[in-house]
């Protein structure tokens, strides 16, 4: 199946610099790389977290990538489905409170 977005392209992510640029994207990589290692949160911690931004951000790049990175870093099936969640119920919230906004200029034109 032929999708928009070609698997084979994450491969080529290193690559970014290609044209022009090599020094952000080494600036970029450096802190990217630093930014995943055991801290306060651990590694797997932060994958599992980069799963859910990635859910959220609606990223194919990023949902393969951390997949694969939270299942080699010992994360359950359940565990990956859980950060789904909490994504999925986030982003509900965020739809729902700006109903106040609504509701507030729906009130204040029917008054």
């Amino acid at each position: 199946m032929k999708t928009y977005y070609d698997p084979d392209d994450l491969a080529k992510f290193g690559k970014i610099g290609e044209f022009g640029g090599k020094d952000l994207a080494a600036k970029f990589f450096n802190y990217y790389g630093e930014t995943f290692k055991d801290g306060a949160l651990s590694e797997r911690e932060k994958s599992l977290i980069a799963l859910a931004v990635a859910h959220a951000l609606k990223c194919p790049y990023c949902i393969d990538a951390y997949t694969s990175d939270t299942i080699a870093k010992g994360c359950s099936e359940d565990e990956l489905m859980e950060a789904v969640h909490v994504t999925a119920a986030l982003a509900a919230g965020v739809t729902l409170v700006h109903s106040v906004q609504m509701i507030n200029k729906a009130k204040e034109l029917m008054m």
